[in-house]
């Protein structure tokens, strides 16, 4: 059964950097894409970054200039780096892995930007 578990979120003041990991596990096959989406509360989950494995990415524009988001092919792991946060970059971050043709969905790491 695969599985999908984000890590790396914690506090940190503004300006500040974070790294976050969404490692699948239970696989023998690639992670093609990765997806970021985040949360914050009372609002709807929004996506902020795509990496396509073939190396095609995309970011929206509140976090492009940011964050980056790339695939270590090697461990299967998609990485959100994510420099400069803001207050506003407070919320749940949850990583989508596509492996084949299907999507899975980790279970979201608390990322709070807070002086």
């Amino acid at each position: 059964q695969v599985q999908v578990v984000e890590s790396g979120g914690g506090l940190v003041q503004p300006g500040g950097s974070l790294r976050l990991s969404c490692v699948a596990s239970g696989t023998a096959f690639d992670m093609n894409i990765v997806a970021w989406y985040r949360q914050a509360q009372g609002n709807q989950r929004e996506w902020i970054a795509t990496r396509l494995r073939a190396g095609a990415y995309n970011y929206a524009d509140s976090v492009k200039g940011r964050f980056a988001v790339s695939i270590d092919n090697a461990k299967n792991e998609g990485i959100l780096q994510m420099n400069n946060l803001q207050l506003e970059d407070t919320g749940v971050y949850y990583c989508k892995a596509t492996i084949r043709t299907r999507e899975y969905w980790g279970q979201g790491t608390q990322v709070t930007v807070s002086s």
